[in-house]
């Protein structure tokens, strides 16, 4: 599975669930070599164009709701609760808290 990861409605890369659900996060290419634009969090400096983790990055974590919230999109959309990138990849694409929005491929 995949996600389109946009900064301010432009493509700023991917993230990646593995098969061995593992994460990755890659720069888009022309994103990543244009200086002007800012790395998409703290936490994936754009010093690097590809990122690993073997748990969702903290950033897109942070993007889920929770509570009471959470439990009515889980319900409404069938998500198992701890499918946190299925979660991130059907209710980021929209209305978030900041710039960062994540859309399916």
């Amino acid at each position: 599975m995949r996600g389109l990861v946009y900064n301010n409605k432009e493509l700023a890369g991917y993230l990646t669930r593995t098969d061995s659900g593992k994460y990755i996060f890659e720069y888009e290419s022309s994103y990543f070599e244009d200086k002007s634009k800012p790395s998409i969090s703290l936490s994936l400096p754009k010093k690097q164009q590809i990122h690993h983790s073997p748990t969702l990055f903290a950033f897109f974590f942070g993007l889920l709701s929770e509570g009471v919230n959470k439990d009515i999109q889980c319900s409404l959309l069938r998500i198992d609760e701890k499918d946190h990138f299925k979660r991130l990849l059907l209710t980021a694409g929209l209305d978030t808290i900041g710039a960062i929005t994540v859309k399916p491929e």
